[in-house]
């Protein structure tokens, strides 16, 4: 694979790759990236593409510029709102975090200033969130008189605890990237220049692996966030089954015990 190929352009979102990794940018800075339905839509039909691209292990999802993740929805749009098209707007969120969510190709958010409302609930559905040191985070919703609609009343909670999704939820204040990682709400903290090239290592790190085997994995997590104990202990043992049918499980277990590189298929 060539170098920095980029794969789609839009006017708002952008997707570049580098070797098997597509890094998707949210391309509407001079709104602070701000969500709209198009915007919504355009990011479903780009991480459909690419998870049914064979050749991408891995994305990371950024915002344009060096002040905001997504900084938001779209005020002017939500002001329209009816009853009814409030629950489609949110559905409509919902079914595209959902899906980014339910990947089995890691997502890591490389959250690069502020993620509010709609933006941190698109980096709660990433499955790793690193952040610059300047990123600012919240669910400013309750300050509109709404509520979080794209899952953020759902992901918090069992993120960062019950107590503490409250609380941010509640006030609607914003925290700074420092305190996100005191309650576990991003993974690292990296000076901004150096956070994508520190999204590319980690992806590295996770694409050196079996690729089936991240793929059960996520599927295991995600099941187990949602079932019951006896439920998710039960489709663990038969994902961890089902891969010792796998050409990558024998040749990572001969590549251990040969001492050397394992050479993985992803079959």
């Amino acid at each position: 694979m060539s170098q920095g190929v980029e794969v789609s352009t839009n006017e708002l979102v952008t997707v570049d790759r580098k070797d098997s990794i597509a890094t998707v940018t949210i391309n509407r800075p001079d709104k602070l990236n701000a969500l709209n339905a198009q915007l919504v839509e355009q990011l479903g039909v780009v991480f459909r593409e690419l998870a049914a691209d064979d050749s991408v292990r891995g994305i990371i999802l950024t915002g344009s510029g060096q002040k905001a993740f997504v900084a938001g929805a779209d005020i002017a749009e939500l002001a329209t709102m009816t009853p009814l098209s409030g629950v489609n707007v949110s559905r409509a969120g919902q079914d595209v975090f959902r899906f980014i969510e339910t990947m089995r190709k890691p997502v890591i958010a490389a959250i690069n200033g502020f993620a509010l409302g709609g933006g941190l609930e698109l980096a709660l559905a990433c499955h790793i969130r690193l952040a610059s040191e300047n990123a600012k985070l919240g669910l400013p919703e309750v300050k509109l008189g709404i509520i979080p609609g794209y899952g953020g009343t759902v992901r918090l909670p069992r993120l960062v605890g019950r107590g503490r999704a409250l609380e941010l939820v509640l006030t609607g204040e914003m925290i700074d990237a420092q305190e996100a990682y005191r309650i576990g709400l991003v993974n690292h903290v990296h000076p901004q220049p150096m956070l994508l090239g520190a999204a590319e290592a980690m992806l590295k790190k996770i694409n050196a692996n079996g690729p089936v085997a991240v793929a059960l994995a996520i599927e295991a997590v995600d099941h187990g966030m949602h079932a019951t104990t006896e439920d998710a202990l039960r489709l663990e043992s038969n994902l961890f089954g089902l891969l010792a049918a796998t050409s990558d499980m024998k040749e990572g277990m001969s590549a251990f015990l040969e001492k050397r590189q394992a050479g993985f298929e992803g079959r």
